[in-house]
């Protein structure tokens, strides 16, 4: 007898598991059963498993009887004409959903060509088994699995228009890419998506090469030519926002430009870009530390004989001020209110984002880096026929990474370029290599995409041929002037007095073991005596028991806690660290006793 499950709940047994699910699935092709029913028969444990849940992925798929597929070219004509819809074919019994369980118990060809007796279904198309932003790669059937879920999630986060009513919105940290364009090499699927209303990439022209060191480890190297000709610049935005909150007592805050009287008061250049109502104006451009809105808030503690202390009421400065190391011009400000009734001002910032060392670029096949050097025009190498590469790519990174679609998108579009067309490069019904490289020899160029390439410094002819061609590049959101944090001295925690963690709150730059390995490896282990005392203290030590002493330098005093005073005592240097583990072994009622010696002994 075979278990028979629904929804994961025991509901019988049957005599014969096989004859069971044909009977179940031919009357759920006749309509009789749910089509959101799927059945599973896992052969191992001799079980059945029956799905009607909600919230599981189900796919269409053409069903095949007796190795004929059940759409014919009658129901593509009437697809075609409007006659039929998708509906009717769910209905008819000619598509049908499956998820993840009955898949396993399906064989599906690719193609009409592949069926054979054993299948049951066949794919609606390849590219079906790809999802929406997957199925925007050209020629993916060319490129490694895992390469092509990289190429996915860099589309993802490449800079573009993300919303046409981007100028009426306040959203947090987004970039528009300034001179979008639509890829010369192109899916199918960016008509349906409308890319061409969305577009997050640029066409470039890229050579596959090593240029003095710099693209190595995945760099790339970009023309300074074409940045300044607006190669890849964008607008970053940031909101900022303030309420006017209303408090206890009817204190209230208020936006203004602070009095010097107010507590906190800054000085009076912080505020010069201010107006009478406290709020920045339209297309000021600011720089770090410049006071956005200017507030001041009530006292935050008011107790009982405060009324009558002059100094308890004074109001504090509460300003929304930039950060370190943001910039930016006034984009937009917003004077509204929110649910409460409260007065509410939203500053957007903009700021423009030409591309700098360490910016991050990656093409659709998975193959991201950031910018290694930024080369003067004149510098950079350039083919017979006087095309200089707006990108320089490493050749290194191609075949461990096996991303020939890499390879066959700039072939491609140096076709595109030169037809003047878009090639179709849709997985696995793309133009094929073979007439890329003919059309290519048609427009006097070598069919492999190499072509002869002189050295820009030297003007020297390079013994060997360079892959030139031409290739949608996207500039992605990760930007080094969003992530630069260095520091000096700054705030501690209160606990080990260690410096705080966190680059938003100005902290500090954490050197773990690894770093320290590097150090000592490279020889300049001195250098971890400078490092590693961001929390050095001085403590006395008592010499007889080892314990901590007070040693009062006004009055001269040497004072051990258990062997009383006139001891001799002793300034040891030591991280507050140490010294806190030292005394929570103490709380355990351990006795960490530190024994003493002089450093000149030999």
């Amino acid at each position: 007898m075979t278990d028979v499950y629904l929804d994961e709940r025991f509901v019988g047994s049957v005599d014969n598991p096989k004859e069971f699910i044909n009977l179940v699935k031919q009357e759920r092709r006749k309509n009789k059963l749910t089509s959101a029913m799927n059945i599973f028969y896992n052969d191992t444990s001799n079980e059945i498993y029956i799905e009607i849940s909600k919230g599981r992925a189900r796919r269409p798929l053409i069903i095949i009887e007796n190795g004929q597929s059940k759409l014919t070219n009658a129901h593509l004509d009437g697809l075609k004409a409007g006659k039929i819809k998708w509906s009717d074919l769910v209905k008819e019994g000619v598509l049908e959903y499956v998820d993840a369980g009955e898949e396993e118990n399906c064989l599906i060809a690719l193609e009409e060509e592949d069926i054979t007796p054993k299948h049951t279904h066949l794919e609606i198309s390849p590219i079906v088994i790809l999802g929406f932003v997957t199925s925007l790669v050209p020629y993916a059937n060319f490129g490694q699995s895992s390469r092509l879920n990289r190429g996915s999630k860099t589309q993802k986060q490449g800079l573009g228009l993300y919303a046409a009513n981007y100028l009426l919105r306040m959203d947090t940290d987004v970039s528009v890419l300034q001179y979008p364009q639509v890829p010369i090499v192109r899916s199918f699927m960016n008509d349906i998506g409308k890319y061409d209303k969305h577009p997050a990439g640029q066409n470039v022209t890229i050579a596959i090469m090593s240029y003095e060191g710099y693209n190595m480890s995945d760099s790339i190297i970009l023309n300074k030519g074409s940045i300044q000709r607006g190669l890849a610049r964008s607008f970053y935005f940031r909101p900022y926002a303030v309420e006017e909150l209303r408090y206890q007592a009817g204190l209230a805050d208020e936006i203004c430009i602070p009095d010097k009287e107010v507590k906190g008061y800054k000085s009076e250049k912080d505020y010069k870009y201010l107006e009478d109502d406290g709020i920045v104006y339209p297309e000021a451009g600011l720089k770090t530390e410049d006071v956005v809105i200017g507030k001041t808030s009530p006292p935050r503690f008011l107790g009982e004989l405060e009324e009558f202390s002059i100094a308890a009421n004074i109001r504090r400065e509460s300003s929304i001020s930039l950060k370190q190391g943001e910039q930016g011009t006034v984009d937009l400000v917003l004077v509204t209110e929110n649910e409460e009734g409260n007065k509410l001002i939203r500053v957007r910032l903009r700021e423009q984002r030409i591309p700098e060392l360490g910016d991050k670029f990656a093409s659709r096949h998975g193959q991201k880096g950031v910018i290694g050097a930024i080369v003067n025009p004149e510098d950079m190498p350039f083919t017979v026929s006087g095309i200089t590469p707006d990108v320089i790519f490493s050749p290194h990174s191609i075949p461990s990474r096996m991303t020939i679609s890499h390879l066959i998108e700039i072939l491609a579009g140096k076709v595109g370029s030169l037809a003047g067309r878009y090639v179709n490069g849709t997985t696995f019904s793309s133009e094929k290599e073979v007439d890329l490289r003919k059309e290519l020899l048609n427009y006097g160029f070598r069919d492999n995409g190499m072509e002869k390439m002189y050295n820009g410094i030297t003007g020297e002819e390079f013994k060997v041929q360079i892959f030139v061609g031409n290739m949608y590049y996207l500039k992605l959101k990760h930007m080094v002037a969003n992530k630069l944090h260095a520091r000096a001295a700054g705030r501690i925690q209160l606990l080990t007095r260690q410096p705080i963690e966190g680059r938003a709150k100005g902290g500090g730059l954490r050197l773990g073991e690894m770093e320290k390995d590097c150090f000592v490896a490279h020889g300049a282990s001195l250098l971890l005596k400078e490092r590693f005392d961001s929390d050095k203290t001085i403590v006395h030590i008592c010499e007889s028991c080892g314990m901590f002493a007070i040693y009062d330098g006004y009055r001269g005093k040497k004072i051990c806690s258990k062997c009383g005073s006139n001891v001799e005592i002793t300034g040891i240097e030591l991280s507050y660290a140490f010294k806190l583990l030292l005394d929570e072994l103490k709380a355990l009622g351990i006795y960490p006793r530190l024994v003493l010696k002089s450093k000149y002994e030999v």
